[in-house]
């Protein structure tokens, strides 16, 4: 068998119109802003394909440490395309999962910030009560109780 050569996957990465709207909302779920920052530059672009590109980003962790998402709002060139409004069985990336202590009580708090339910929340056996919201922006977010250990 050959030896791994995957350390870690680094972050989950969301391109958004607000990044201060971003960072409000996931902060409520409980991640912390590690840092924030502009990218700018001919050889940002390299590395997207974007060309000379200039984009607000922020890094978010979560509070176990292991977990951050990258919060991108692109200042140029401007966002192309929109998929906030894809339902749950489209193809490509499409949400972000959080594993959270009382679901009743997040899905409470994140509507104070526009977050609607998708569905309902439901409970698979005894084991996890889970829903999905759209979230700031229309992004799509499961939220996982976990029941038991």
């Amino acid at each position: 068998m050959t030896e791994s050569r995957l350390i870690r996957m680094d972050n989950v990465g969301i391109v958004v119109e607000s990044l201060d709207n971003a960072i409000a909302f996931f902060t409520e779920i409980g991640l912390k802003l590690e840092g924030r920052a502009t990218i700018a530059g001919e050889w940002a672009g390299r590395v997207t394909g974007l060309s000379n590109q200039a984009v607000q980003i922020a890094m978010m962790v979560t509070p176990d440490g292991h977990s951050r998402l990258e919060i991108s709002q692109f200042l140029s060139p401007p966002a192309i395309s929109d998929h906030r409004a894809a339902p749950v069985n489209a193809l490509g990336y499409l949400r972000v999962m959080f594993a959270v202590k009382d679901i009743d009580d997040m899905v409470s708090r994140l509507s104070k910030h526009g977050a609607q339910l998708v569905g309902e929340i439901v409970q698979y056996e005894d084991i996890y009560r889970l829903c999905y919201i759209r979230g700031v922006e229309g992004l799509l977010i499961g939220l996982a109780e976990q029941l038991r250990d």
